[in-house]
């Protein structure tokens, strides 16, 4: 006799399925989104045209030149892809009217899921400026991860839907199983919204936070059973998009160290357990042991098994 479903359930099977469909399509497009460009804008100059094809996320970028993050190209790539210096109507030098400093870092929670938090303070100095167009700035932050450390894409998706960034996503190596020593490292950028009109507000200083949720991959063996995972500090940027113009303008601004500030922080370094080589041996030992245990009790118990149903078989008949 056929197996048949309630209606209850195959209705249910069937919103699941769909609703898992159209969760992909969602994220394939806002991880796909890119900056627009005046078609018709004059595009003789190498650096304007390379400012006109930047992608929404700097990362999304970079991987489009480079297959793996190492920090040598990820330099090279800042100095020579990005689109700095290139603003007409805003403030050339960043400096001049607002300072970003990182207060402090830290890696919270318990065993191989932690969250990596930062405090970014915002300090607003406006200059005499006249006749500033109307813009809207965010903060970006990129995090590049150590080797052995990797952030969940899909978790990532939920903090952008929730609203809590204005966008956020991981670029490189996004394989959840690998292991440390045959994955890449990745790295994951974080947009914030810090409002309208920044360079016509008043001095203001106000602090912005963000969390990144992050995992650790399996370590291969070492000899104190512990693999000490750092992380750097962490690149500052801006981007504001100015309104009223025939077509959009976008400024971007690479935030460096500030002279005279303080770290206020240490090096955030997580210690990440991995088997010990001594044991290596013995681990190796009883898990054949306890395989082939496992192995003789399966087959022990189909063949008892068998025979109580061969028996049944000759009584009935």
């Amino acid at each position: 006799m056929p197996l048949r479903l309630p209606n209850s359930l195959f209705v249910g099977l069937v919103l699941v399925f769909f609703s898992g469909i159209g969760f992909c399509i969602h994220s394939s497009a806002v991880l796909s989104e890119v900056g627009s460009c005046d078609p018709n804008y004059d595009d003789s100059d190498s650096k304007i045209s390379a400012f006109c094809s930047f992608r929404k996320y700097i990362m999304q970028s970079y991987y489009e030149k480079y297959e793996n993050l190492l920090d040598s190209d990820f330099q090279d790539f800042i100095g020579r892809e990005l689109p700095f210096g290139m603003c007409e109507v805003l403030p050339h030098d960043l400096s001049l009217v607002l300072k970003l400093s990182i207060l402090h870092r830290n890696l919270i929670g318990h065993g191989s899921h932690r969250h990596l938090t930062s405090s970014i303070r915002v300090n607003i100095k406006p200059k005499s400026i006249s006749e500033l167009p109307i813009h809207h700035c965010e903060v970006i932050i990129i995090e590049r991860l150590p080797s052995g450390v990797f952030a969940d894409p899909f978790e990532l998706q939920h903090l952008l839907q929730r609203g809590v960034y204005s966008n956020i996503a991981v670029f490189g190596d996004t394989n959840l199983e690998s292991p440390s020593f045959l994955s890449n490292r990745s790295a994951v950028e974080v947009h914030m919204d810090i409002g309208h009109n920044l360079f016509l507000r008043h001095a203001e200083e106000f602090n912005i936070n963000v969390e990144i949720p992050l995992h650790a991959r399996y370590q291969p063996l070492n000899e104190n059973g512990y693999w000490e995972v750092k992380f750097g500090v962490p690149d500052l940027f801006m981007r504001c998009s100015v309104e009223g113009k025939s077509h959009d303008e976008s400024c971007l601004y690479k935030v460096s160290e500030i002279t005279g500030s303080k770290l206020t922080y240490g090096t955030v370094v997580w210690k990440i357990p991995s088997g010990m080589k001594v044991h290596a041996g013995i681990v190796s030992i009883f898990t054949f042991v306890a395989a082939l245990f496992s192995a003789i009790l399966i087959a022990a118990t189909s063949i008892f098994y068998s025979d109580i149903n061969s028996s049944k078989h000759l009584k009935e008949s």
